[in-house]
């Protein structure tokens, strides 16, 4: 083959691959919306639920906490498919913030939960564990925003389409 040929076959290819990419990233967003909405409608109905039923504060105050974060972080999921999509390029910062709402979900859940049955060689290095790692995640995203160039959206990592 000649090298022309071989150089238009890989940009055909090239052509391909980020058309299933985009294909990809845009099958994610429209689940990451059916959830967001399944989820919303999840919240709303155990909160009327647990209004006509026998009402326990904790358990709504719970419950509503949990789903609301779940969705949040379904919110920032999508976000950051729709930056992708839109601008070609990964951008890391939003993981992190989707790692550290996940933390402190799950922080506030076990706190929640073990309010009167605390046991320290469980829910406490648990704690320690999802402390550490929020603590963490919050250096790595200031790290990335003073090492990363700054864009009208954020610090990015561009991922080089060849």
């Amino acid at each position: 083959m000649s090298a022309p040929t071989e150089k238009v076959i890989r940009q055909r290819a090239q052509h391909v691959l980020e058309w299933a990419e985009d294909c990809i990233h845009l099958v994610v967003a429209a689940l990451l919306v059916l959830l967001a909405v399944l989820l919303t409608i999840g919240v709303i109905g155990d909160i009327v639920a647990a209004v006509r039923g026998p009402y326990n504060e904790q358990a709504i105050a719970l419950s509503a906490l949990d789903n609301s974060l779940v969705l949040f972080i379904v919110a920032e999921l999508l976000h950051t498919v729709r930056l992708t999509i839109r601008t070609q390029v990964l951008d890391a910062e939003p993981f992190l913030v989707v790692g550290m709402i996940a933390g402190v979900r799950k922080l506030l859940i076990i706190t929640a939960e073990s309010e009167k049955t605390f046991q320290w060689r469980v829910q406490g290095v648990e704690l320690v564990i999802l402390t550490g790692l929020i603590i963490t995640m919050a250096a790595a995203v200031y790290v990335w925003r003073r090492r990363s160039p700054v864009t009208d959206s954020g610090p990015q990592l561009e991922v080089p389409h060849t």
